[in-house]
């Protein structure tokens, strides 16, 4: 069995920080928006998809270079500031099963995230970046995940994903792969689970430290372990 992680969101707590960095920059070329609509409008989405959203909202393209500029803000903030989600270590520390991360970050920020958060060397190398591997799909694509089951050559139905966002479970989904959702990140709202579930995900969890006897019990029940 195999477990995948999705980044934000999940195991480090950064949707809400570049939400707060987008809102920021956004602001300042006349596009108002909170951080908490940020985070609950364009969770999970590419920048470039973001982008083009915004782009009709305001009837204008950005400006030449917002989004490198926004990047490197957020690249900054992100290796001084970024918390883990709580529990993780513990929860790493109690999960019995073979693990990787999937996620729509560029492989160069997520060396950023996890090297602060100390996580970099309880995943490496199993730390695939969707707009590296395969095509170059970002989620909601599959494409990711499927490069995460050839990796472990693991039959894709074996899978347990966790995902915080609506576009990780479709991409997981897609992909053949059981899901857990979770609303244990700052960004989290009212409705959350809600939308995880409604999206497929099994069941949802906020706490990292429910997530070994939930990934135990999906084994079980479905046979997985055999």
């Amino acid at each position: 069995m195999l477990v995948i992680f999705d980044c934000d969101g999940v195991l480090v707590d950064s949707e809400i920080l570049a939400s707060r960095v987008d809102s920021e920059r956004l602001k300042e070329v006349g596009y108002d928006i909170s951080v908490d609509e940020m985070s609950h409008r364009f969770a999970g989405l590419t920048w470039d998809r973001i982008a083009r959203i915004i782009e009709a909202d305001l009837g204008h393209q950005l400006p030449d270079g917002f989004h490198q500029k926004t990047d490197q803000e957020l690249d900054r903030r992100l290796a001084k500031e970024l918390d883990i989600i709580p529990g993780v270590h513990e929860m790493l520390d109690r999960l019995d099963y073979q693990r990787c991360i999937c996620s729509n970050s560029s492989p160069e920020r997520l060396k950023i995230s996890l090297t602060r958060t100390k996580l970099w060397d309880r995943f490496r190398p199993y730390i695939f970046s969707a707009v590296a591997v395969a095509d170059k799909r970002p989620k909601p694509a599959p494409d990711v995940f499927l490069h995460a089951a050839k990796e472990f050559d693991v039959d894709p139905k074996t899978c347990v994903v966790i995902e915080d966002s609506t576009h990780g479970i479709h991409g997981a989904k897609a992909a053949g792969m059981r899901v857990v959702g979770f609303t244990g990140g700052s960004h989290s709202w009212p409705g959350h689970a809600d939308a995880l579930t409604a999206a497929g995900a099994e069941t949802v969890i906020n706490r990292m430290s429910d997530l070994p006897a939930i990934v135990a019990a999906l084994a079980e029940w479905s046979g997985l372990e055999d």
